[in-house]
């Protein structure tokens, strides 16, 4: 091969330039002796011609070796796009394949994709390209591909992953997953057990979550008589996962002497880098899985962000002992000596539970004598507690204590204690604001814990168990000084909260619930007064009957009804309504789906019990209770929410889905 950096292709400029300049000494050279200029012509014609014929074969040597050169590489080029380990496609306008490397030939069964659709490989290509995505992934039978899309050039470049995938999914299935395991009732069950039927309730289980920890290659390891520390990888997690945690069920089977089922309470944390990490994500799982009521799976993903249910379809048990309640209401009485003043907030459109409850908070403050303001907005109440409201107006020492949101936030200092009840969710409160402009925050509610919750709260008494957050203010009331005094109305207020929560003592009812009603009876509440308060308009009750009227019946014992387009309730008659069509014989749940008077979809909940309506809401971003739950949609007609409601009820029923 020539060597075509050493050498110029063409006459250089500075070659040229020394021929002119020895022309010019030549004509000088004749001037003065013209027999040496003569020669010398000689010489410089002979060297002039050399130069260029050199020059000459120069040229076509260059032009040769380029001749082959590019024979060569169009060669290569050719056997690169037909032998090369990478798909290349080029496609038309409607998608069509115009022409295809044979290494594509390996991903369908014809023996050539010209002129067939893309759609012949994979069902997404097509949706990607409208997308005009650059990047993206697909599956072909058992290939794993990274497509790269030249849109310009209508020219697909597939590289196989599978190699790849296979080793991140191993990396991810390998990966450690810590679980705790807790028996919700352990000790209210064993408490009055002699020892040999505790021995036994302990040997039963010990061996029901063996067997399970051997079948799944789950080292399980207890640490207290009820407390359980597993160990497992993210495969064994994925196939749990795809039981629905039958263990649950299995453990919750073993019936006691005393005729009350077992359960179990499971938090599981993965993601997190180091095991200290993965520790508090596990501990706070089990956190929120007791605060939901127990009886149930939950999953704290770090990778994701996102938590995971599964289980809790019992309602939780009530506890037996007072000993939660006193040890609360002491720790709240001291909260309150050491504070300023005490602001109580409920939940936005507040119901007659989270008025009774704060005025119930707002008692214990002034029986330790401190300044206490309940935080409410008169513009977003409703009928029935407007009815409670005009009453207290009239107690002008009562309605003293209430204050709108603005004021509020006008008088709250960093050493005010702000109580959050019958929520724990800032979204929902009266004033969001309030709750980051102090640093003492205690939530009481009786809901079942959500992802939402108050940041770093200083105290925290949820109890799912409870009717109420107004059964649990009053348990509270019961252990603060001597002196406290509550009046016929306040009285009242927190019965009328109980009662409508339980629906006359139907619902969530349990024997605190009837010990809390008779307290308050004892202190003057007035039945009659409730009464009064729970009376409607005949428009309403007219417009609620128009709403169960568009109900039908899904699954034999589901109604669902669901409310026109063009009318507007608001969610008190929503509500009202999923509870009447509950006492329909033969309806063991009742779903009401209705345009919202803010606009939103409104959809309101009920079950007996044997319809988990908790998860069926949290599917539709809502939550609540077992047996109470509710939910608002925003963008979404009422059409289009019914027939979501249905997909989600199919998969309960079908898949056992709790997530």
């Amino acid at each position: 091969m020539p060597k075509i950096k050493d050498k110029p292709v063409a006459m250089g400029r500075h070659i040229i330039g020394i021929y002119v300049l020895s022309f010019v000494l030549l004509i000088f050279l004749f001037y003065f002796h013209w027999i040496i200029g003569a020669v010398m012509t000689v010489l410089f014609s002979v060297s002039l011609y050399y130069s260029i014929e050199r020059e000459k074969q120069l040229v076509d040597q260059t032009e040769a070796y380029i001749s082959t050169l590019s024979y060569r590489v169009k060669k290569v080029g050719e056997e690169a796009l037909l032998e090369m380990p990478i798909g290349i496609i080029l496609y038309g306008d409607d998608y069509q394949i115009e022409w295809a490397n044979p290494y594509m030939n390996q991903f369908t069964e014809t023996d050539s994709l010209i002129g067939d659709n893309l759609d012949v490989l994979s069902d997404d290509i097509s949706s990607y390209l409208k997308d005009d995505k650059e990047t993206f992934w697909l599956t072909i039978d058992q290939y794993d591909l990274q497509v790269y899309n030249k849109k310009e050039e209508k020219l697909l470049y597939l590289f196989d992953r599978t190699k790849q995938t296979e080793l991140h999914t191993l990396y991810q299935n390998e990966k450690t997953v810590l679980g705790i395991i807790f028996l919700d009732n352990y000790e209210e069950i064993t408490q009055n057990m002699d020892d040999t039927a505790k021995s036994q309730i302990n040997s039963q289980v010990t061996s029901i979550l063996n067997n399970w920890s051997n079948e799944h290659e789950i080292y399980l390891k207890r640490t207290s008589q009820e407390r359980f520390m597993a160990v497992m990888n993210q495969k064994i997690l994925a196939d749990l996962e795809k039981s629905k945690f039958e263990i649950l069920d299995e453990v919750r089977e073993l019936i006691t002497d005393k005729n009350v089922p077992l359960t179990l309470s499971i938090g599981i944390g993965l993601g997190s880098e180091g095991l200290p990490g993965l520790g508090e994500l596990t501990q706070s799982s089990l956190d929120l899985a007791l605060g939901r009521g127990g009886d149930q799976v939950v999953i704290k993903d770090d990778n994701t962000g996102k938590v995971r249910f599964y289980g809790g379809k019992t309602n939780p048990m009530e506890k037996r002992t007072r000993v939660r309640a006193r040890v609360i209401s002491h720790a709240l009485k001291e909260l309150v000596k050491e504070s300023d003043q005490i602001l109580v907030m409920g939940h936005k459109a507040p119901d007659m539970d989270s008025i009774g409850a704060s005025i119930g908070v707002l008692k214990i403050a002034q029986a330790n004598d401190v300044e206490g303001f309940i935080v409410l907005d008169e513009d977003d109440i409703n009928t029935g507690v407007q009815r409670l409201v005009d009453e207290m107006k009239d107690s002008e020492e009562l309605w003293s204590h209430f204050i709108d949101p603005d004021s509020a936030l006008d008088i709250v200092t960093k050493d005010t204690l702000l109580v959050v009840v019958d929520t724990h969710k800032p979204s929902l409160v009266q004033e969001e604001k309030l709750v980051h402009k102090t640093e003492h925050v205690v939530v009481i509610d009786h809901h079942r814990r959500g992802e939402e919750f108050v940041d770093h709260p200083t105290l925290v008494y949820m109890e799912p168990y409870a009717s109420s957050t107004s059964e649990l203010v009053t348990e509270l009331l019961e252990y603060q000084p001597s002196k406290l005094s509550l009046n016929m109305l306040e009285s009242t207020a927190l019965l009328a909260g109980i009662i409508v929560d339980t629906n006359s003592f139907t619902l969530r009812t349990g024997s605190r619930t009837f010990d809390a009603a008779s307290y308050l009876r004892s202190k003057g509440a007035d039945t009659v007064l409730v009464q009064k308060f729970l009376k409607e308009d005949l428009d309403i009750y007219v417009k609620r009957s128009r709403l169960i009227e568009n109900t039908n019946i899904y699954r034999g014992n589901i109604a669902i009804s669901v409310g026109n387009s063009r009318e507007r309730y608001g969610p008190v008659i929503i509500a009202q309504a999923a509870d009447t069509l509950l006492m329909m014989t033969g309806v063991e749940a009742s779903f009401v789906i209705s345009e919202r008077e803010d606009g939103r979809i409104g959809i309101s909940a009920r079950s007996l019990g044997d319809v988990n309506v908790q998860v069926i809401m949290e599917k539709m971003n809502g939550g609540g209770h077992l047996t109470n739950a509710a939910t608002q949609l925003d963008d979404m007609a009422v059409i289009d929410a019914y027939e979501w409601l249905k997909e989600i009820i199919d998969e309960y029923y079908e898949g056992g889905e709790t997530e």
